[in-house]
């Protein structure tokens, strides 16, 4: 067979088993696997959520990006969770505002102690900051795909804190590295234990600590009601917190896919936000029902010194960890919708 019979022979060879290739479902389109970790537990609202977008974006691509999740902390605290999306072994998570602000520390200035009065407020901000906040975020090499807010923060203890001074006498948890809390218990004279979140359970077990504070559904899911006796109704404050997927990731997703993506994640985010607060209002009611006592303070005396510590808390952040001019655009907004 002289060469040129050959060669004509390999050619009409793979002119047929071109349409094959091309038909075949499995090399349609490329596969895009997102792997996602969040402290969110197995069976919450979160994940619930999270699953249901998943489908979603999987339906919209034609199966070609889906999530791979890795729920209720297996993959670390947060900052293990930031170390292994910088390596890749991780593409996407759900953020408290401290892993929030481990990537960029400005977004904490949502998290301040005594910011907010309302859901509404807080509403008006985050539309008026969502901008802002992504275009940082892009910058950073991670995409905010949208806010989660984890809901008001109150303090949940073995014995019922009404006063600075009660709180001063118990073991307080921190968050290690979160520069807010520290101020506002430096503010208020109390000496905290700085623990991991994935920590905290057993130390409430073993007494290393016995007052931490948490949204009241987050207490649920993390299953730290069952450690402790009351909750002070004084709200600490509203915890942030937002869905990030790295760039990298991101940008190899072909244009129609991001766009799907960012609008379903959008969608869905935005459903989860109304559904967590009612959660946290649900709650209320499934502590008591575990006889989880409410905690009230004396007087409005003792309310201004926790609020005394908030001002302390900004005074001394503002200009360290985010923009002076940056908290006063935020206390811009509040002015603006409570005029």
């Amino acid at each position: 067979m002289s060469y040129f019979n050959f060669m004509t022979r390999i050619l009409i060879l793979l002119a047929a088993l071109l349409p094959l290739v091309v038909a075949s479902p499995a090399l349609a389109g490329k596969k895009h696997i997102i792997k996602f970790a969040t402290l969110a537990p197995e069976g919450s609202s979160w994940m619930k959520s999270m699953r249901k977008l998943s489908d979603k974006i999987k339906k919209a691509t034609d199966g070609n990006v889906a999530f791979r999740f890795y729920p209720g902390g297996v993959s670390g605290d947060e900052k293990d969770v930031i170390r292994k999306m910088r390596i890749g072994q991780l593409h996407g998570a759900g953020f408290t505002g401290v892993g929030l602000g481990q990537i960029l520390p400005e977004v904490r200035v949502l998290d301040l102690p005594f910011l907010f009065d309302s859901d509404e407020e807080i509403q008006h901000v985050y539309g008026k900051m969502d901008a802002y906040f992504k275009d940082l975020y892009e910058k950073k090499g991670y995409v905010l795909l949208g806010w989660v807010p984890v809901g008001w923060v109150h303090f949940f203890s073995q014995q019922p804190i009404h006063t600075v001074d009660d709180l001063r006498q118990s073991k307080p948890w921190m968050w290690e590295g979160d520069p807010l809390v520290e101020q506002v218990y430096k503010g208020l004279g109390v000496q905290p234990i700085p623990l991991s979140i994935t920590d905290v359970l057993l130390s409430l077990q073993t007494g290393m600590v016995n007052t931490v504070y948490s949204s009241t559904q987050g207490a649920l899911a993390l299953q730290w009601f069952t450690k402790v006796k009351h909750v002070t109704r004084l709200r600490m404050g509203y915890a942030t917190g937002g869905v990030l997927i790295s760039k990298k990731k991101f940008d190899k997703l072909p244009q129609s896919y991001q766009d799907a993506v960012k609008k379903i994640g959008d969608e869905c985010l935005q459903e989860l936000v109304e559904l967590i607060q009612k959660d946290n209002l649900k709650a209320h009611k499934v502590l008591e029902g575990n006889d989880v006592k409410w905690v009230a303070l004396p007087d409005e005396k003792e309310k201004a010194r926790f609020q005394e510590a908030g001002g302390i808390a900004r005074k001394n952040l503002a200009g360290k960890y985010f923009p002076a001019e940056l908290l006063d655009q935020v206390l811009n907004h509040l002015k603006e919708f409570r005029h």
